[in-house]
């Protein structure tokens, strides 16, 4: 126990698992967390007279519990026996020889095929944060930096299983990341800019970091440096296949704050058992090409001629079913090169999985040959990024069975004829009876005992027995150990050297095994960038093919892109909800157009549930699969380049943080208004339905006003239930009134899902409760509240409406065209105080007035 507790002061964040024997033991909180989490038996004993809670489990199940602990946000040091208890008469030596973080974990249990499992950290500095990605199961090693909304959109879309922060910032940070994320503090002298670049050249032994392009980002070196830092310190120093850093450039790609990237539901669904756009786009066959798309749906393209290159490779494999089907079926035979990679550098592989990197290369050639074939550009550039290994192939199957075992411990792994002193060892461990038979033979003949025999006891080990009747045959080198009743036992040195041969041959042979192939691992570490390499073009080819065969499925077309400013969708589906729909259900199509001329802004107005924000998110996600390579759900698109994407959809509150639906709305659309570009696509539904209907309409009217007349004039839908926006048409040229149709029956409402021009002056809200299950009495009384509202709007104040359209008997009166009505409208002007009125107020109370004159008129 002394031992355990000088070990555990040193990782006191860490939960200790001691070995002792066949055990992995806990003790004290350690061992209540582990038989909670692990839902094993928690016992005690005394130690000195004190009380110890006390858990463990069997030392070879180690993989099937280390993932429960990790997943469950545990830090995990493992404290192993560092030599063999049958060398000591002493305690034992133990130390950690590996620290499992949910950021830092090798194991196959613990990681997700398709997820990249990235460990972050972040560095305040003046003026801009920096931050660093992870993964240490791959190698890929990201850093960028920028202001707060930046560096909180890459978290959304990088997801860290644990992010490392200073001390001195915690609090700083801690706002920014919210509760989700595992956090882990560190000292802040590791957040030195010198010793941070000191430490990355020194890993990647280089003399300036100028070569990645990253010695600019200040605050990103520091970051990168402190999860170096990180690794060292979890006993992870076997870092060969963390080979490059890379820049994370903004300018390359399509700006989607955290809002949009939520809204979207791209690869998180904000509801339980919601299909998110990457479950129904994920076609890939391989795991990189699964990590792959996730990034491309991230980081959507802002260049032309790389999403044109990616939509001609597409076309190819689409038109070419025989190409695509070669591809897939080499891409079945790939194993997960970058994580076998890791495992090369980190010493972690087993025979099994050399084998399965061999036969994951040797699936290279065929594809390489596909490519060189296809006169496509973009995938003959690929095709010389490939390369085949045939070295390290022959290398492999020399050495290993192709049936290799999963441990190295159990012998067996090593083929016949690649080491001839194994194979000797091997002949002799396992063909020893054919050996004690010729020896037998042998001895028969030159002695002439027939009844002579070779056997073996614990006392002696082997002997030659002879019976008592041939005893004067026995020649005189063979010396006596024993003698029975009938019959004498003799040994002889070639009897005791083949005896110490095979005895030490199968220890002897798991040593030689375990040479052997860690020579084969240390020499395959010099392929660790090229197998990288292919690794990267695989999955690239995997996202390339799986939107191919997207396509196939699902008629999808090649989008148009250019350098316009419009955007024309001809018959466009959501590639969420048509999936899905019933077999016996049709997705209805909707043809869109935007420019920043003629048509900027689309005011879309409809009843409830008639699909006004299935219209706004099918348009945002038909132009993210656009810029990421990706054909299209549409008849026809034809797609100015996007730069930014925008959305304010749906209600969310965030009470944690004390703000309402309202605020949350006001906060997003706030952030939409202060980031806009010519480029940007702009979607926004339902803007100011949190507050009251005046403030509503007027902040609606005012925010539609401010992107008309902004110099970027950006491209925007706006969906609304205010159908006095519709009057915005008369007075702003770009603004362009639409409708999502229904049909009126008797005593329903038919939706018929279909945008036309023109506004809508009902949302038929009393319908949707009807469909909802509301009861009669309920919908009885709301139809005549209604029909009350309607009739007296713009005659009284709305409290005055309201508590009269209550009233049992309300009693209504309408003015006629004479002086009490020309008076109440003096009073009206005249109350109003001119000095403090916005634009917005004025246009809103002289609507009033006008609606109150024309209705009195018809009267």
């Amino acid at each position: 126990m002394k031992q355990y507790n000088a070990i555990k002061a040193k990782y006191p964040d860490a939960m200790l698992l001691f070995r002792v024997g066949d055990f992995y033991e806990t003790f004290g909180e350690d061992a209540v967390k582990a038989a909670r989490i692990l839902d094993i038996v928690l016992t005690n004993r005394n130690n000195g007279g004190e009380r110890t809670e006390l858990a463990g489990f069997p030392h070879h199940s180690l993989n099937t519990y280390l993932p429960k602990l990790v997943k469950a946000g545990e830090r995990v040091a493992i404290c192993d026996q560092l030599e063999d208890p049958k060398q000591t008469k002493k305690i034992v030596k133990r130390g950690v020889t590996e620290l499992v973080t949910p950021g830092v974990a090798l194991n196959d249990e613990v990681l997700q095929r398709k997820t990249n499992n990235f460990l972050a950290a972040i560095q305040v500095g003046k003026t801009h944060f920096g931050i660093a990605f992870l993964d240490v199961s791959t190698g890929e090693f990201l850093t960028a930096q920028g202001n707060e909304e930046y560096i909180e959109k890459l978290l959304q879309n990088f997801s860290p299983s644990e992010v490392l922060i200073s001390k001195k910032h915690r609090f700083q940070v801690e706002k920014l990341l919210g509760g989700d994320l595992n956090n882990f503090y560190l000292e802040d002298w590791v957040f030195q800019s010198d010793y941070a670049k000191e430490t990355l050249k020194s890993h990647f032994d280089v003399a300036s970091l100028k070569g990645f392009g990253i010695e600019h980002l200040e605050e990103g070196i520091v970051a990168c440096g402190a999860i170096l830092y990180y690794l060292s310190e979890t006993q992870h120093r076997q870092l060969k296949h963390i080979t490059a850093i890379q820049r994370i450039a903004t300018e390359e790609f399509v700006w989607m704050d955290k809002f949009t990237i939520r809204n979207l539901e791209l690869y998180e669904a904000n509801t339980p058992q919601a299909v998110t756009l990457l479950g129904v786009i994920d076609k890939t066959l391989s795991a990189m090409g699964g990590r792959m798309l996730k990034r491309w749906l991230a980081l959507p393209l802002k260049n032309k001629e790389r999403i044109m290159a990616r939509h001609d490779a597409v076309e190819f494999f689409y038109k070419s079913l025989a190409s695509r089907e070669t591809l897939q079926q080499q891409l079945h035979k790939i194993g997960d090169l970058e994580r076998l990679v890791s495992k090369i550098a980190t010493q972690k592989i087993n025979p099994r999985e050399v084998v399965q990197l061999k036969n994951s290369i040797a699936a290279i050639e065929p594809i390489k040959a596909l490519l060189q074939n296809s006169k496509i550009e973009a995938l003959a550039k690929m095709s010389e990024n490939l390369q085949p290994c045939n070295l390290l192939q022959n290398k492999i199957e020399s050495c290993l069975k192709e049936e290799a075992p999963v441990s190295i411990q159990k012998g067996g792994a090593i083929a016949a004829g690649f080491s001839e002193e194994l194979d000797d060892l091997r002949n002799l461990a396992y063909t020893g009876k054919d050996h004690l038979d010729q020896m037998l033979q042998k001895h028969i003949q030159e002695t002439g005992i027939s009844s002579l025999k070779i056997a073996s006891n614990n006392v002696f080990g082997y002997y030659l027995e002879v019976r008592n009747t041939h005893k004067d045959k026995v020649p005189a080198h063979w010396v006596r150990k024993q003698t029975l009743v009938n019959a004498e036992r003799y040994i002889t040195e070639e009897l005791k050297e083949y005896e110490a041969k095979i005895l030490g041959a199968e220890e002897k042979i798991y040593q030689i095994e375990q040479q052997l192939f860690g020579q084969l691992v240390n020499w395959l570490s010099d392929y660790i960038k090229t197998i990288q390499q292919n690794a990267l073009v695989i999955g690239q080819l995997d996202c390339l093919q799986g939107f191919a065969q997207l396509a196939q499925e699902n008629a999808y077309v090649r989008p148009k892109i250019n350098d316009s400013l419009q955007l024309n969708i001809e018959s466009g589906r959501h590639p969420v909800i048509e999936k899905q729909l019933r077999s016996d259900q049709v997705y209805i199509a909707n043809d869109l157009y935007l420019d920043s001329e003629s048509q900027q802004i689309m005011m879309i107005t409809g009843p409830n549930m008639s699909g006004k924000s299935a219209i706004l998110r099918q348009t945002a996600l038909i132009v993210l699969l656009a810029q990421m390579g990706s054909f299209v759900p549409a008849k026809s698109a034809e797609i100015g380049l996007v730069d930014k994407i925008f959305t304010r959809v749906g209600a969310s509150d965030n009470i944690s943080l004390g703000e309402s639906t309202f605020m949350v709305e006001m906060n997003e659309t706030a952030s939409i208004l202060n980031n806009l570009s010519p480029r940007s696509l702009i979607l926004l539904d339902e803007i100011g339905r949190g507050t009251s209907t005046y403030d509503g309409i007027s902040i609606a009217w005012a925010i539609s006003e401010y992107l008309h007349e902004h110099p970027a004039q950006p491209k925007t839908l706006f969906a609304t239930h205010y159908h006095e926006l519709n009057e915005m048409t008369q007075n702003f040229a770009r603004i362009k009134n639409f409708n999502v149709s229904v049909k009126e029956l008797k005593d329903k409402v038919l939706f018929l899902r279909k945008l036309v021009p023109g506004g809508s002056e009902h949302s038929f809200g009393i319908h949707v409760a009807k469909m909802a299950g509301m009861p009669q009495q309920v919908l009885y009384r709301a139809g005549k509240i209604l029909g009350k509202l309607e009739a007296s709007r713009g005659e009284e104040t709305q409290r005055d409406n309201i508590r009269n359209a209550t009233e049992q008997e309300p009693q209504l009166s309408f003015f006629k065209l004479d002086d009490p009505l020309l008076e109440e409208i003096k009073e009206m002007i005249t109350a109003l105080d001119i000095n403090t009125l916005t634009p917005v107020e004025a246009l809103m109370k002289l609507n009033e007035i006008k609606r109150s004159l024309v209705r009195q008129e018809k009267k």
